[in-house]
């Protein structure tokens, strides 16, 4: 088992509730400033537990697998299955909900280009959600071009699923990347033009207040009507988010449905190695379901195309493009999340790939769409 990693800020003293089989050494509790290499391993050490609020004491890693093995984890409350339509729209931006961070945790390494953060927030059970949606945030401050007026709302998928890491449907978590902008002449950062958003996530404590909305989005809901069902997720960075709630939905969270027997195949795209996602977490879910789950990722400054070129994403999916068309003819979802500018590289792949096979790609977009197999969130 790999250490944890951990990048969590915490006052005070906090007690970690972690499955001991999944890592039967305890920590000593202790301080961890942000501003700590929180990518680095830390060894076991003896925990000594103390009391603290609630579900803080669970903030230690909340990214980290937590079910290990056949186990499943036990979730509630149950009655978040029983609705037939997912929540919309239960806040909105003139009447935000104020809900409370409960751990920032750095997800990359220190060759990783940029920081991106997973940061779990309390709403006490009171925006409930489904898995694929997204909350927006309300960043504190006035908006510089209304003056008077609130900033307006970001968008963030989110990467739990209904229940949240604490899996009692009280917190939802988000996978944030620090928006920096640096002077094209100088190379020096500027920090007027920094992501308002992204840095007061990234720069949250425990116990911040936050005011969000939503959720919102029904395009990337995860079709559970057949439990056999194909489903193949393509995500470049904090596009993984949806995934990450779809994956612990199948594997790892005990809930009241047939369990899922079909495929999950995801396919992940970062800069490299230290920029990977959850990757500790989606490892997990491949040794343990080997017949049900496909990972796949592309280092685009790490590895090569059959071309010579960086490996993107598409390029991963080129690599597997008999099987994945056999997959979509035979009906499976296919997803895409990530930045927009993902979309016209794939696009431009896929056509390639369906001439080559004696197809009119157009044609075949237009069966996905109309078949509702195909589902897209860019930003």
């Amino acid at each position: 088992m790999a250490a944890i990693q951990c990048g969590v800020v915490f006052q005070g003293s906090v007690t970690a509730s972690l499955n001991s089989d999944l890592h039967k050494s305890i920590f000593k509790s202790k301080k961890i400033s942000y501003t700590d290499k929180p990518w680095m391993s830390f060894s076991p050490m003896e925990l000594k537990t103390k009391k603290t609020p609630s579900r803080y004491q669970s903030a230690i890693c909340m990214s980290t697998p937590q079910a290990v093995g056949s186990a499943k984890v036990s979730v509630s409350p149950l009655h978040l299955e029983d609705a037939k339509e997912p929540p919309l729209n239960t806040y909105k931006p003139k009447e935000p909900y104020t809900a409370t961070i409960v751990s920032v945790e750095r997800l990359v390494g220190p060759k990783a280009p940029g920081e991106t953060c997973h940061i779990v927030i309390d709403h006490d059970g009171n925006v409930p959600y489904w898995e694929g949606q997204s909350y927006g945030v309300i960043p504190p401050g006035e908006n510089p071009k209304k003056p008077g007026a609130p900033h307006n709302v970001r968008l963030y998928s989110i990467a739990s699923t209904r229940y949240g890491d604490s899996f009692d449907g009280k917190t939802a978590s988000l996978c944030v990347r620090r928006a920096v902008y640096y002077d094209p002449e100088t190379g020096k950062e500027d920090p007027s033009k920094n992501g308002v958003c992204s840095n007061f996530l990234c720069d949250s404590k425990p116990g911040d207040k936050v005011k969000i909305t939503g959720p919102s989005g029904k395009i990337m809901l995860l079709p559970e009507d057949n439990p056999n069902a194909t489903h193949i997720m393509i995500a470049t960075g904090t596009g993984v988010a949806p995934y990450r709630g779809y994956l612990r939905r199948m594997f790892m969270e005990s809930v009241p449905r047939p369990k899922f027997t079909g495929l999950a195949w995801l396919f992940l795209g970062v800069a490299n190695k230290d920029a990977l996602l959850y990757d500790e977490e989606f490892r997990k879910y491949l040794e343990d379901n080997p017949g049900n789950f496909r990972y796949d990722i592309a280092l685009s400054r790490e590895e090569k195309n059959r071309n010579g070129g960086k490996m993107y994403v598409q390029d991963k999916i080129e690599e597997y493009s008999d099987e994945v068309f056999k997959l979509l003819d035979e009906g499976a979802h296919i997803y895409f999340c990530g930045l927009k500018g993902m979309m016209p590289g794939i696009q431009d792949t896929l056509k390639r790939v369906a001439e080559g096979r004696g197809e009119k790609w157009e044609d075949k977009l237009s069966k996905l769409k109309k078949n509702k197999q195909w589902h897209v969130e860019v930003y």
